[in-house]
């Protein structure tokens, strides 16, 4: 189950009209609150077809810029980004989500606006740069997974004209396709996957996946076990067949009085939720 996610595109211009800032880029956020019952469950906020970017501003050598967007039912992104002598660079992530939006969280235990704030993990960039990332990139934090992709932004832009010049991210190897981001499936079920090209020969027969022994804490004790071996069937425009590597994931999650959200990490931009 995959949903529908809008793409934003910033042009903030300067006094004289030219442009200082561009980004365009795609995101989505995946929360896990508690609800009314002490369960703690897993969300997808996706943007809304409607975003504004109040309070974004240019930025020079002594003030940072700022991207900042707003969107649905009192929800929140911004990234403010510095700049030296020769490199720009994104500093604080601040994301705020509003549990009173009852399409996104009905029955969260907790009620209005929650601020996440994270250092930004992106190396700088040069000045006069555009960074570029087409590939899906995780930020983790306090209960929340903000997922980007499709990433085009140059910050203190020169004489109003976004650089030729690019700066990808350590995900666009050569040899990588863009990534399609993680969702939420009927609030139980995350997953993305890296496509690639389509192959030149015949492919080798898949082996079956190794099985991985999981497990999550809650204080001392264990919370939940799996032992599985997990194998995707993802079917875009042709079939493809990825195993899960115990021995390159992680797990990681949270365990309510009647729910356990296991989440498995391989760390190659394939995300899995139960």
């Amino acid at each position: 189950g995959f949903f529908q996610s809008y793409a934003v595109e910033v042009d903030i211009k300067d006094a004289s009209n030219a442009t200082c800032l561009y980004a365009d880029w795609m995101m989505r956020f995946l929360i896990t609150y508690e609800s009314n019952n002490g369960d703690y469950k897993t969300t997808t906020l996706n943007l809304s077809s409607s975003v504004t970017h109040n309070g974004s501003v240019c930025g020079n050598d002594t003030q940072a810029a700022l991207v900042a967007v707003q969107f649905g039912e009192g929800h929140s992104w911004s990234i403010n980004i510095t700049k030296n002598n020769e490199t720009y660079q994104g500093d604080f992530i601040t994301l705020t989500y509003n549990t009173n939006d009852t399409a996104v969280f009905p029955d969260a235990k907790r009620k209005g606006p929650v601020t996440v704030l994270v250092k930004d993990p992106l190396h700088p960039v040069q000045l006069n740069t555009v960074f570029v990332c087409h590939n899906s990139y995780f930020i983790e934090a306090e209960n929340t997974t903000q997922i980007f992709w499709n990433v085009t932004v140059q910050a203190f832009v020169q004489n109003g004209t976004v650089s030729k010049k690019e700066s990808r991210c350590p995900a666009d190897t050569p040899t990588s396709a863009p990534t399609v981001p993680p969702t939420i499936a009927n609030v139980t079920t995350a997953f993305t996957t890296t496509l690639s090209p389509a192959p030149t020969t015949a492919p080798k027969p898949v082996e079956n996946p190794d099985t991985g022994n999981y497990s999550l804490k809650s204080g001392n004790k264990t919370c939940f076990l799996a032992t599985v071996g997990l194998q995707l069937n993802v079917s875009q425009d042709k079939p493809l067949l990825i195993n899960i590597n115990p021995k390159t994931t992680v797990a990681d999650g949270a365990c309510g009085n009647t729910t356990a959200t296991l989440k498995l990490n391989d760390g190659n931009s394939t995300l899995i939720g139960f």
